[in-house]
């Protein structure tokens, strides 16, 4: 049994189970194929596919090893990539949820580009679930995202601490920097982020954990809205404390501490516990954790996403 059993058994069932198309992707006949199916089959005793008519069923063991062969034929390709293009120019994948991926991640990649400028860098900013998602399928090789992982094939590693602010408009009688109850804190319109995002989970597991249960009045992707809204006096929001400092400075809302609840996280580089990490991904990963003090934090003077 061999990478290319694995890579013919992946191409008929990422082609709809059809060997004829399969084996023309491949460039081989119809029998080859067919052959080769027949050899994995014979080599581990069971069966990855039922004949029913003239197609082909994947079984609960071909689901099995299709697993395995996804992840075994891209870590191949990974390996054949690096070493074939190991002295020309090298391409780096790294996801971001959107919180990083807007205040973060460009400061982090202009400077990365400014070490290491043969590398090129390409970014995806999503909800923390997706760029997971988008490591468990190898499109990524690592991502910064808010939060622990859920999945247990990904390693994860705190590099940043973070905490998140109440805050609300200037206009609904409340002072910068006081302290509300519970009870005040959970009879408010909430405005809050979209379910999956890393902020969300923090407020979740927080006011859970108190024994609230919120229903949100509005749920947005954008911080930039739920900070508007908060200015329009639509209610009051918890979001990160850096994306809300432009208009903190500006007068537009005010901070407020609620007793007995603290809204802190961290920042996780992540990976997927088999990814091979190439020496530009260890660096890059390198210059995360020590940016703050190597760097200057940038000075934002708009909202962001």
């Amino acid at each position: 049994m061999t990478v290319r059993h694995m890579i013919i058994f992946r191409t008929v069932c990422e082609i709809g189970f059809n060997l004829t198309k399969a084996a023309s992707v491949l460039y081989m006949t119809q029998p080859a194929v067919s052959l080769a199916i027949k050899e994995l089959e014979d080599y581990y005793g069971v069966r990855l596919f039922d004949r029913i008519g003239k197609r082909l069923k994947i079984t609960d063991a071909g689901r099995h090893f299709l697993k395995y062969a996804i992840h075994i034929t891209d870590l191949f390709s990974d390996m054949e990539t690096g070493l074939r293009d190991w002295d020309s120019k090298g391409i780096l994948r790294i996801g971001a949820s959107i919180t990083i991926g807007a205040q973060f991640l460009p400061s982090y990649v202009k400077a990365f580009a400014n070490l290491c400028p043969e590398i090129d860098v390409r970014v995806v900013i999503d909800q923390s679930e997706r760029i997971e998602e988008r490591i468990m399928e190898n499109e990524l090789d690592f991502a910064l995202i808010e939060g622990i992982p859920r999945h247990p094939d990904i390693l994860s590693e705190a590099y940043m601490e973070d905490h998140m602010s109440v805050i609300c408009g200037v206009g609904r009688g409340w002072t910068q920097g006081q302290t509300i109850s519970i009870e005040e804190f959970k009879n408010q319109r909430f405005l809050l982020r979209e379910p999956g995002s890393g902020t969300r989970d923090v407020f979740n597991r927080v006011t859970e954990h108190a024994g609230m249960h919120i229903i949100p009045a509005w749920e947005a992707m954008s911080t930039t809205a739920l900070v508007n809204a908060v200015i329009s006096g639509l209610g009051i929001a918890v979001l990160p404390h850096r994306m809300i400092l432009p208009a903190l400075k500006r007068g537009l809302i005010c901070t407020v501490n609620v007793e007995g609840l603290v809204f802190r996280r961290s920042f996780y580089i992540i990976f997927h516990k088999d990814k091979f990490l190439t020496a530009s991904a260890k660096k890059f990963m390198e210059l995360t954790r020590n940016y703050e003090a190597d760097y200057p934090m940038p000075d934002y003077f708009g909202l962001w996403e």
